[in-house]
């Protein structure tokens, strides 16, 4: 997953009350780590900057301030695709949250 796709899911989960950079660059620096690679959390905050900034110009756009500075969320009003995004996450928790079975309990009584 891209870290478009990573920011644009956090902006998602927050609704419409919105997020600031900060909190959003922490969620993507910490969905990227492993215990093998660490991304470089200036980086990361650099790119979710620009991206918000990028995509929050317009009316039309998929991202809007929310009047706090440094706040975004997502653009329901004035945008369809913000709209579809909404739709498409709800859509892949719902399914992630379906597909958990319960495991059999196999461990044998002590007791008996």
């Amino acid at each position: 997953m891209g870290y478009d796709k990573q920011i644009l899911q956090i902006l998602t989960e927050a609704g419409q009350s919105g997020v600031s950079v900060q909190t959003i660059a922490k969620h993507v620096y910490n969905m990227n780590c492993t215990f093998f690679a660490q991304p470089d959390y200036d980086e990361i905050r650099t790119y979710v900057q620009q991206y918000l900034l990028r995509n929050s110009k317009s009316q039309q756009s998929l991202i809007e301030t929310t009047g706090r500075r440094g706040y975004y969320r997502l653009n329901t009003d004035g945008s369809d695709d913000a709209l579809q995004l909404l739709l498409q996450f709800q859509d892949e928790k719902e399914e992630k949250e379906e597909e958990k079975p319960q495991p059999k309990d196999l461990s044998l009584d002590l007791f008996a």
